[in-house]
């Protein structure tokens, strides 16, 4: 399970930062006060346009980023003081985290299979288990940047499932990948569901969210605008689809904002 309570990240902006955002205040509150629980055997999915602070809630929930206030709980454990529990329990995939370029996908996969503690004989077995689904085997001993985006990031994922976490937290896991890719990455997301594992991604692709997830959290300057399942959320706003519900909301939190 995942718990958040009163979630809220402030950065400092340098000079330059406040030019190229062209606003004179020096700090700015990436997250505000969210709140929200992910269970076991659920697919929940942040939505929210770009620069919403889903990356930030996403990368705090995986203990690269400690929150300016509130709380996190991970498996049971607090992400601030039992950081170490906490990545030994999940599997964080973004694409702003790349494989070494000079590397294999096998030589990845066993380094990071080491990190993380098994044996070997575990090591093999995952590769095998992984690299067939994802169908790696051809290019596994190929150098990472010799692949194409596609195999990449199926071998960034296999990579991170490598210790077969009980949380998969994915960062926009379909964005620039071809349509065949795509769907493969989301028909694995949803067999690990089948398999009891709590998955929490971040898209702003609707249809993505629509067919994917069993709840959604819907975040818009830093805020949770909503949350609930998809029939929830048509009902709350009195809508037909995802898209219509999103922009409902969007329409709301900024007229709120320029009050």
């Amino acid at each position: 399970m995942i718990e958040i309570k009163g979630l809220t990240k402030v950065y400092r902006l340098s000079k330059r930062q406040m030019q190229q955002m062209k606003t004179k205040k020096n700090i700015k509150r990436a997250v505000d006060g969210i709140s929200l629980t992910a269970k076991e055997g659920e697919i929940y999915g942040l939505l929210g346009p770009n620069g919403a602070g889903k990356t930030t809630t996403l990368r705090c929930v995986a203990t690269l980023l400690k929150p300016t206030e509130g709380f996190i709980n991970v498996c049971g454990f607090d992400t601030i003081k039992q950081s170490e529990q906490v990545r030994d329990c999940i599997g964080f995939l973004t694409n702003e985290i790349k494989l070494d370029p000079q590397f294999s996908p096998r030589y990845m996969f066993e380094f990071f299979g080491k990190l993380h503690g098994l044996e070997a004989k575990q090591i093999e077995q995952r590769r095998k288990e992984l690299f067939s689904y994802f169908k790696i085997e051809a290019f596994q001993d190929k150098k990472i940047e010799e692949l194409s985006t596609g195999m990449k990031q199926k071998a960034a994922i296999a990579v991170s499932l490598v210790h077969d976490p009980k949380v998969i937290i994915f960062d926009e896991p379909t964005s620039g990948l071809d349509i065949v890719t795509a769907r493969n990455v989301t028909d694995y997301l949803k067999l690990l569901k089948q398999h009891g594992k709590l998955v929490i991604i971040s898209t702003h692709i609707m249809s993505e969210a629509e067919k994917l997830c069993d709840r959604i959290g819907i975040i818009i300057n830093g805020k949770k605008a909503a949350e609930g399942t998809l029939t929830q959320l048509l009902q709350q706003t009195k809508t037909s689809d995802l898209e219509d519900a999103f922009f409902e909301l969007y329409k709301e939190n900024n007229l709120d904002n320029e009050k």
